[in-house]
């Protein structure tokens, strides 16, 4: 070998390695500052082409943009101080108390972040509750929650009275409350997770560290470009993807690591050199690390073919965080081990994969039963996947009323509840009509004959519903209904469909139906909308993926059914917990897309590591001995990935979202039930009982 030659393997990683130090350093506090260019203004993430979309572009002729309700209820301090059963016997609120919530609401005027005046205190039927409605900028942002705690003091004033807000900005604020902090608490048990099994799993000192700093350096290197994608528009970032983000970059690059040590590790206990080992280490791993991350990041992207704003902002940030993941993986973690050696391994000692498999005999006892029974084996674990998928049609996933949106208790949530005690669930929050001015008779007739429509009234020229003309501006008007049930209940959009066809009906009226619960509604439907188009999409991706690696159609098509029956055998199990043990009425619209496209693309990077190995033994010695030694050999590797990934996306429960638990807890299920029964078990069988027709129609040399 030349002093050229040894020089450049000696210079290379080390370059390499100040390289990844070099944008660790810069870059790496880019993770903590994607917050300052999210957005959590749940308006910039409605449908593109939506009914309820168009009206808000409608309703600025009338000076009406787009608004924030907060709405401030009082009630008695003997209803609200009670014993919180929401009950209607508190006390009757009296004509000053009415007077100094009107006062209240007056003096709030011209504040900042506010939208023209309060509306007058509104006393319940009952008598024994107030309420008043103070219109804010959708785009308040960090301000949010100052001008909230200023309409707080000045409600507090009322005298006997304890006030509360409710509505979408109340909402709002606790959303942006529980997404607080998302940075740093997200991140740190995440890779206290990963660093804890890790270090059990391998027992080394070093090798953790070294995988560990790979994640997070990738992860520096992702956020620090989708922040400057965010930064000047071309990308949109909210809680959810950032926090989503984390975790994908952190559990794929930590699976990309361990398929690429494990090999290393093989090479070195078979008496290579450091420089050799890792060179044959990144040739047998470069094909499925690559082919996996290929199937991650495009299966993301296909997000962008859905017409819900937040869908598309997750494909781009999402693809970009796996190419980072894939890049580390295949560039400092390279270099550093090779700088490390053996002792990258320390304590432990490099011993192939089969040695350690003996060593333990769990592997070769699943592959002996895999090899003596295969067709009993894929059929038993068959039935029983099958058996959960059934109950995956169980799971309702309409939307979720404002209670259940947050795992814990919300100010917003008590609020609202309050409020739905004493009033029509929609006031304050009325669903918006815009209609020709000339057919405002037969369309307000049709508004109001809606069942479930408390009252409607078109906006007029004094400003105060059903007082003065009509408002007509460039031949249209605005009518607003209030509707009897809560504005994020079922019942609501049911009552959105209805009003809807009504005023469709009403012949040269031109309707058009928007507001808070239209927009819910259109966001449902879309997301029903975007399942039936990204789904088949995305198991299209993976199959041609999979057939230009495998190089054969049998196998690909099989491992594409194999994990999308597990997403349907994990959605059947969630339906059941969900319901019975966490207590969840429903999911939202996206969480069966969001599920699917994690799990059916990260679950099919198990069955690429095993099936390539699978493949790559069986060019040597046969199907049958190809599926034992594959599985034997990536059997304690894949198992580790497969837990550190479900470990790694259940830190997501961290953040107190029904929406984010729902998604951790089907990831991480799903992850596991692939890696401990699809991988190693059904698969295995069904290639080890079709033989080399696996490989059909290129089984070439393969016996």
């Amino acid at each position: 070998m030349s002093t050229r030659t040894r020089l450049a393997r000696r210079l290379v990683p080390v370059a390499m390695l100040l390289a990844w130090l070099a944008i660790g350093g810069a870059l790496g506090p880019y993770a903590g500052r994607l917050g300052e260019v999210a957005t959590n203004d749940q308006a910039a993430f409605l449908p593109r082409n939506a009914e309820s979309t168009k009206v808000i572009d409608a309703r600025r002729a009338f000076d009406e943009d787009e608004t924030l309700p907060a709405i401030v209820v009082w009630t008695g301090d003997d209803d609200a101080d009670g014993d919180g059963d929401g009950s209607h016997d508190g006390r009757r609120l009296t004509a000053d108390q009415r007077e100094a919530a009107d006062r209240a609401l007056a003096s709030l005027g011209g504040a900042p972040g506010l939208v023209g005046t309060a509306s007058p205190a509104v006393a319940s039927k009952d008598g024994s509750a107030l309420q008043g409605v103070v219109r804010l900028r959708p785009d308040l942002g960090d301000e949010l929650a100052p001008t909230l705690e200023r309409i707080d003091r000045a409600a507090a004033r009322v005298p006997g009275t304890s006030a509360r807000i409710a509505g979408p900005a109340a909402a709002q604020a606790d959303l942006s409350d529980a997404f607080a902090g998302i940075d740093g608490l997200l991140l740190a048990v995440a890779l206290a997770t990963v660093l804890v099994i890790l270090l059990l799993v391998y027992r080394s000192l070093l090798l953790p560290v070294v995988i560990i700093l790979g994640a997070v350096f990738a992860l520096g290197l992702a956020c620090a470009v989708v922040y400057a994608l965010a930064d000047r528009d071309v990308v949109r970032v909210d809680g959810q993807v950032q926090g989503i983000l984390s975790i994908l970059v952190i559990g794929a690059a930590t699976d990309y690591a361990l398929l690429l040590t494990a090999r290393f590790r093989e090479e070195l206990a078979a008496g290579e050199d450091k420089v050799r080992a890792m060179g044959a280490a990144l040739r047998r791993s470069f094909g499925p690390i690559a082919a996996s991350g290929a199937t991650v990041a495009l299966g993301l992207l296909a997000l962008l073919l859905s017409d819900l704003t937040n869908n598309r902002a997750l494909g781009p940030v999402g693809a970009i965080g796996i190419a980072c993941a894939v890049l580390s993986s295949l560039t400092f973690l390279p270099a550093v081990l090779v700088l490390l050696g053996r002792a990258a391994y320390w304590p432990a000692k490099p011993r192939t994969a089969r040695e350690k498999s003996a060593a333990h005999g769990v592997w070769t006892k699943v592959a002996d039963l895999v090899d003596r029974a295969p067709r009993k084996v894929w059929a038993v674990t068959l039935a029983a996947l099958l058996a959960c998928a059934a109950f995956a049609p169980t799971l309702a996933s309409h939307g979720v009323p404002q209670d259940e949106i947050f795992v814990n208790d919300a100010p917003s949530v008590a609020a609202q509840e309050t409020l739905g005690d004493h009033f029509p669930g929609g006031t304050g929050n009325p669903v918006v009509v815009i209609a020709n001015a000339d057919r405002l008779k037969p369309v307000t007739a049709a508004v109001a004959g809606t069942r479930g429509v408390a009252a409607a009234a078109p906006a007029s020229t004094s400003g105060r519903p059903g007082a003065g003309e009509p408002r007509v501006v460039e031949g249209r008007v605005l009518i607003n209904a209030t509707l009897r049930d809560a504005v994020d209940s079922d019942a609501a959009e049911e009552t959105v469909a209805r009003l809807r066809t009504s005023v469709h009906a009403v012949s040269g009226a031109d309707a058009l139906v928007g507001g808070y619960t239209a927009q819910r509604y259109d966001t449902q439907r879309t997301a029903e909308r975007d399942r039936a188009l990204i789904v088949p999409v995305v198991l299209a991706i993976i199959l041609v993926i999979l057939v230009g690696l495998l190089r054969s159609l049998v196998a690909p098509l099989l491992l594409v059914a194999t994990v999308a029956l597990n997403f349907l055998a994990t959605l059947g199990v969630s339906a059941l917990v969900f319901r019975h043990v966490f207590g969840f009425s429903g999911t939202d619209a996206s969480v069966p897309l969001y599920g699917f496209v994690f799990l059916v693309a990260l679950g099919v990077d198990y069955n690429i590591f095993l099936m390539s190995r699978v493949r790559e033994e069986s060019l040597r010695h046969g199907t049958r001995q190809g599926v034992l030694r594959g599985l034997t050999t990536t059997g304690g590797v894949i198992t580790s990935a497969g837990v550190v990934l479900a470990a790694t996306f259940a830190a997501l429960g961290v953040i107190p979202l029904a929406f984010l638990v729902q998604i951790a807890f089907i990831v991480a299920l799903g992850v596991l039930l692939d890696t401990l029964v699809v991988r190693s078990l059904l698969v295995p069988a069904l290639v080890r009982d079709l033989g080399r027709r696996a490989w059909w129609p290129w089984q070439g040399s393969i016996g």
